[in-house]
């Protein structure tokens, strides 16, 4: 559990963190899509992103951001300049943290730190994009003040899903 005296931080990722963020991303989206994406679909996804996959993004994107509790890595975001939308300049393409440190506040923390770097960075306005039927990221979303600005689909294989984009001006 997380105290008061624990300390927890924000930094930029480094590729010596590529094992922590694949087994972040392999069990946040294991527990976030489960019964959403078809199951073949988020084991390909998951199986896409090891550890190789992590350390060279680690080296190669500036806005891969990671948070430590008392040194270790329990989460991830990525935020960066929107892709396509021309009234919301930055976006947070991704925020997980890991399953046993969900709840705790961590992922406010992440949020926190996406919206000063896109501040830093000039990008006014903020979208996230989170699939319809993700109650979880659409709670986390509307608390924080974001609301549904549009809504798109993306399919794996034959499944379509519905996606909505949360805002904030």
């Amino acid at each position: 559990m997380i105290g008061a005296d624990t300390k927890r931080r924000v930094r930029r990722a480094k590729p010596a963190d590529a094992k922590a963020l694949a087994e972040i991303f392999a069990e946040s989206w294991r527990l976030a899509y489960r019964g959403i994406i078809p199951h073949g679909h988020l084991e390909c996804l998951i199986g896409r992103r090891g550890e190789a996959w992590w350390k060279k993004s680690a080296k190669s994107e500036a806005h891969l951001l990671v948070i430590e509790v008392s040194g270790k890595v329990v989460g991830y975001a990525s935020c960066g300049a929107s892709r396509g939308n021309a009234v919301y300049k930055g976006e947070i393409f991704e925020l997980y943290v890991t399953p046993l440190y969900q709840g705790l506040g961590l992922g406010e923390f992440l949020f926190e730190a996406c919206r000063s770097q896109l501040d830093k960075r000039g990008l006014d306005g903020l979208l996230v994009w989170a699939l319809e039927d993700n109650d979880t990221a659409a709670s986390f979303y509307w608390r924080r003040g974001g609301r549904a600005v549009a809504r798109s689909s993306v399919k794996f294989g034959t499944v379509s899903l519905g996606k909505i984009a949360y805002a904030w001006r």
